[in-house]
C-alpha cells in the first residue's frame, strides 16, 4: 500500500488517453488556458506518435502532474534533442517537489535512451516558472527572443 504523499511517474503509453486528457486538464488550470481540450481522437494520434511523449505524476491513481516532450531529431548529429513543451502540477500538488522530480526523472529517462539533451523554454515574465526551472539541475541558461507566426484560416 502506497503512502499518502507517495507519487509515482509514469511514461504514458498509446491507449492512456484518458489519464493524458487529465493531464490536460491540469495544464488547462495552471495555465489559465481558455481553449477547448482536443478530442480523444486527437489526444490517441499524439500518444501514438513516436516524437512525443507525455509523462505523468500519479497520487493514488490520480493524475496531480506531468509534462509534455516533442522528440526533435538533428541533423548535426544523431541523437535526439528532447524539447519539454508543458510542464504542469495541479495547484494542490505544488510546492512539494513534485515538478522538481518529475523533470529529474524525464532527464534520467532522457539520457538513458540516448538524447542528446533536453531543454525547456519559459517567458521571462513568468517569474514562477523562471523561479522554479533555476532550481532544477539545469546545465545553461539561454536568453532568447521568441517569434511566433499565426495563421488565419
Amino acid at each position: 500500500m502506497k503512502s499518502q504523499n507517495t507519487f509515482e511517474i509514469q511514461k504514458l503509453k498509446p491507449n492512456e488517453v484518458e489519464d493524458f486528457r487529465d493531464l490536460v486538464k491540469i495544464f488547462k488550470d495552471v495555465f489559465k488556458n481558455e481553449e477547448q481540450i482536443s478530442e480523444k481522437k486527437q489526444l490517441a494520434k499524439l500518444l501514438s506518435n513516436p516524437n512525443f511523449m507525455v509523462f505523468v505524476v500519479k497520487q493514488n491513481d490520480k493524475i496531480v502532474g506531468g509534462l509534455t516532450i516533442y522528440i526533435l531529431q538533428r541533423y548535426y548529429g544523431t541523437k535526439p534533442v528532447a524539447y519539454i513543451y508543458d510542464v504542469g502540477v495541479s495547484p494542490d500538488f505544488q510546492a512539494q517537489g513534485i515538478g522538481s522530480s518529475l523533470i529529474a526523472e524525464v532527464c534520467k529517462y532522457c539520457k538513458d535512451n540516448g538524447f542528446e539533451e533536453a531543454y525547456v523554454e519559459v517567458e521571462s515574465d513568468d517569474v514562477d516558472a523562471v523561479n522554479f526551472y533555476k532550481k532544477t539541475k539545469f546545465r545553461r541558461e539561454i536568453n532568447a527572443t521568441h517569434f511566433t507566426y499565426t495563421f488565419e484560416n
